[in-house]
């Protein structure tokens, strides 16, 4: 078995069965093919049958230099994951990194920012500018709805159902959720798409996306980076602020305002809650005023 045939069967297997997405399949591909330019530099001829525990050791070795443990750790998971494949498939009888530690790595709070930090960048979009009233409507959804990138980019018009309140929004695997939207998010995005975007003109494959650039098509992942690194950067504020950190910032200001745990993991649309808690990292003072409004013994 080459590796290369490994490595397609490998990402139709993801996207078919696991229902992954086009990032997380790239992503899990690209741990693959370091092991592949590792064995073709050193001229090691072995197939993902046969490669063994020791092999995939000095390789780890190799790179470990280049990366820190958290990388280490994503690296070492994306290999068992695709030796685990090989296993089920009947390629192989064992899964060579089922010995092998990962580098203990901690958990990574989430990066938030207070209020009116997201005040502060919002005021900086100069809505004199063409893409002005879109650029504030991106950022109050990101922040309003705690949306992924892709699912910010991916959004339709015929999913904005703002009569009832809500949102259908299309996450990892493709697997859809309704998110409540609030007033506020609902006026900013209907005076882009109402005042705004009938102006534009729509290239016929992107008629029904709701944000679109300059030349009436969809918006990449880049690009949305790239708004809100210039937004921060006119705002003055020096922390390091991604479209995701909204995300993190809609999640975390939930759960200090009292919003139930589950709530949150639905909106968010993780599947476990084991993911969601993380957000659980609010400062002792909120913990403390918790205990003391809702304990019967307070």
């Amino acid at each position: 078995m080459k590796w290369q045939n490994a490595l397609q069967d490998y990402r139709h297997y993801l996207k078919l069965e696991r229902g992954l997405s086009t990032n997380s399949i790239e992503n899990y591909s690209l741990d693959i093919q370091k092991l592949m330019r590792y064995l073709d530099v050193n001229q090691i001829d072995i197939s993902p049958v046969n490669i063994s525990e020791k092999t995939i050791q000095e390789f780890i070795y190799s790179i470990s230099k280049e990366l820190n443990a958290r990388s280490q750790s994503r690296l070492i998971s994306g290999l068992r994951s695709f030796f685990s494949y090989l296993v089920f498939e009947d390629y192989r009888n064992d899964n060579p990194l089922d010995l092998l530690e990962s580098p203990k790595t901690g958990r990574k709070l989430p990066d938030t920012i207070s209020i009116q930090e997201i005040d502060r960048i919002i005021n900086a979009i100069d809505l004199g500018k063409k893409e002005g009233e879109r650029n504030r409507a991106i950022i109050e959804t990101l922040y309003g709805c705690g949306l992924r990138v892709s699912e910010l980019i991916d959004l339709r018009i015929s999913d904005l159902f703002f009569k009832e309140g809500f949102i259908k929004v299309t996450g990892k695997g493709d697997k859809q959720r309704f998110v409540p939207i609030s007033e506020y998010t609902i006026k900013y995005i209907s005076i882009y798409k109402d005042e705004v975007r009938i102006h534009q003109d729509i290239k016929p494959e992107a008629t029904d996306t709701l944000f679109l650039n300059r030349r009436g098509n969809k918006l990449t992942r880049a690009m949305i980076f790239t708004i809100v690194r210039r937004l921060t950067e006119a705002a003055g504020i020096r922390k390091k602020v991604s479209p995701h950190t909204f995300r993190h910032s809609f999640a975390t200001h939930l759960l200090e305002n009292g919003a139930d745990l589950r709530a949150i993991q639905q909106m968010l649309g993780h599947e476990s809650i084991t993911t969601t808690e993380v957000y659980v990292h609010v400062d002792r003072t909120h913990l403390r005023e918790v205990m003391e409004t809702y304990h019967p013994r307070k």
